[in-house]
């Protein structure tokens, strides 16, 4: 069974180990204002949720990663779900995302109703196709 909630500092240690996109200092500051939700299984880290700011004002999803062995089981759907919930919650109307054209994760974000609305390429990259959904007062709470 798993359960999903804001990360805390005390696993910061176990972040920091698998999540090696982000400098400390910044993963510190992301889990110091809730912008990390992690999912549980039997008290051990099975998935995370990253998020931060696009333009400041419309929540974006940086980063969703669900550890092999909890792979295809609806973990990442349930993490994405909390998240809408709590954007939702927090008066936000719209999130967004991104993924490379070349990865499969795009047809996972379509399948959870976002919207292809642009993209854009940098240098030795595939396209990265940028996500919006807008969040209905059925939101799954």
């Amino acid at each position: 069974m798993y359960t999903i909630a804001p990360a805390t500092e005390t696993v910061f240690d176990t972040l920091r180990q698998l999540d090696q996109h982000l400098p400390a200092e910044r993963l510190r500051g992301k889990l110091h204002n809730s912008e990390v939700l992690v999912a549980w299984c039997d008290g051990a880290v099975a998935g995370w949720l990253r998020y931060g700011y696009f333009w400041d004002t419309i929540p974006f999803m940086n980063l969703l990663y669900v550890l092999e062995p909890h792979r295809r089981r609806g973990l990442g759907t349930r993490l994405v779900t909390a998240w809408e919930v709590a954007m939702h919650s927090k008066g936000y109307r719209q999130v967004m995302t991104s993924t490379l054209s070349d990865e499969s994760a795009q047809h996972f974000y379509r399948k959870l109703g976002y919207r292809d609305v642009g993209g854009f390429i940098l240098p030795g990259e595939a396209l990265e196709l940028l996500f919006l959904k807008v969040l209905t007062q059925d939101v799954p709470s």
